[in-house]
């Protein structure tokens, strides 16, 4: 049986919101279910010494334009947020919470707060706004706020980020997994699909 691919976002991520959109038809073509895993890359980036790539003095500039060279090269919908990057800690338990009842519905709702953030604009780390996402999605919205401060929902958080960037070494995003491979970067998805086909190398 076919391993799962296991991606790595973070929402305030432009790379990781572009990686959501490359890395379905990949899974697709080889039959592999696609895991969604949410984390917070500011912890990563403390233990790796850095900050987001948009606040470089050279790599911040070069780093727009490519975020938007690669939508338009993929034809993905993306305007850059003019308030970024997000601090997406209600947004990230929110789809744990939703993930443990409707792994479906929280992958939904996980393309719904891209899509708000890089498409329409929307400040993402407003709980409202991403309770108002959830409610689109059938999600109970004052369940839902209840839900992402709710001190076992937290605690359950904190521990899966640990987790991830400690144990299985998830530095950037977005990050893939398959058949024990690592794979980072949404110009990495194109490798992934031809070490899928061949097997590896």
């Amino acid at each position: 049986m076919s391993e799962d691919i296991d991606f790595y976002f973070d929402f305030s991520s432009p790379y990781a919101y572009l990686g959501s959109y490359l890395i379905e038809p990949v899974a697709a073509k080889h039959g592999r279910k696609i895991n969604w895993h949410p984390f917070m890359l500011g912890v990563a980036m403390q233990g790796e010494k850095s900050f987001p790539l948009t606040q470089y003095p050279l790599k911040g500039d070069y780093s727009r334009m490519d975020f938007e060279r690669t939508a338009r090269y993929h034809k993905i919908p993306f305007a850059m947020p003019t308030d970024f990057p997000k601090v997406t800690l209600g947004a990230s338990r929110g789809f744990l919470w939703i993930s443990r009842e409707d792994p479906e519905k929280a992958v939904t709702f996980a393309k719904k707060v891209f899509a708000a953030y890089f498409v329409s604009g929307k400040d993402i780390s407003d709980i409202e706004i991403v309770a108002d996402i959830a409610g689109e999605v059938g999600v109970d919205r004052d369940a839902f706020k209840t839900a992402v401060q709710d001190a076992e929902i937290k605690a359950a958080f904190k521990a899966s980020v640990e987790d991830i960037v400690f144990n299985r070494k998830v530095f950037g995003a977005p990050f893939f997994i398959v058949e024990g491979e690592r794979f980072w970067g949404a110009d990495r998805v194109g490798q992934l699909d031809e070490w899928l086909t061949r097997g590896g190398w």
